[in-house]
């Protein structure tokens, strides 16, 4: 698996990042949607890797900077017909070491409620996420539970 920095231009990147927000929308209400769109992930504050194996993309996650001390995770994803090859946890981990390198005490991220994230939530408590508060421009909602890692 090669993991690298994506300018997001690619049409296998639009295809996943639109599946990520048609399901992000088909669990949650339109007011607990959170995923970032294209514009979103060009962001400077942000930073978007895929990870491929040779030329097929696996998956994407993001690092959003909210602080000089403090990121946030955005945009992890695996295809829908890829899952369980390690992408996922694969992208996790290095968004984890390069929020270290950056310096940052704390990595967030808000991932629904519902059933349906129970597989993300599991991976990010592997990695020793914990609950906690709304974060950032989060307010609370019942849609939506935010974890934190202290680095």
């Amino acid at each position: 698996m090669r993991i690298q920095i994506d300018d997001l231009t690619g049409p296998d990147i639009h295809a996943l990042l639109e599946e990520h927000l048609a399901h992000m929308h088909e669990l949650s209400p339109p007011e607990s949607v959170h995923a970032l769109d294209l514009s979103g992930l060009r962001g400077l504050d942000v930073t978007f890797w895929t990870v491929r194996e040779g030329p097929l993309l696996l998956g994407c996650g993001a690092l959003r900077q909210l602080t000089p001390t403090h990121g946030e995770i955005k945009s992890m994803r695996t295809p829908k017909g890829l899952r369980r090859k390690g992408a996922g946890r694969a992208v996790l981990q290095h968004i984890i070491g390069e929020a270290r390198a950056r310096g940052y005490l704390r990595l967030s991220l808000e991932t629904g409620s519902q059933p349906g994230f129970e597989p993300a939530r599991a991976l990010y408590r592997s990695f020793g996420f914990t609950p906690c508060g709304p974060f950032g421009d989060y307010r609370e909602d019942p849609n939506s539970i935010f974890m934190t890692l202290a680095l």
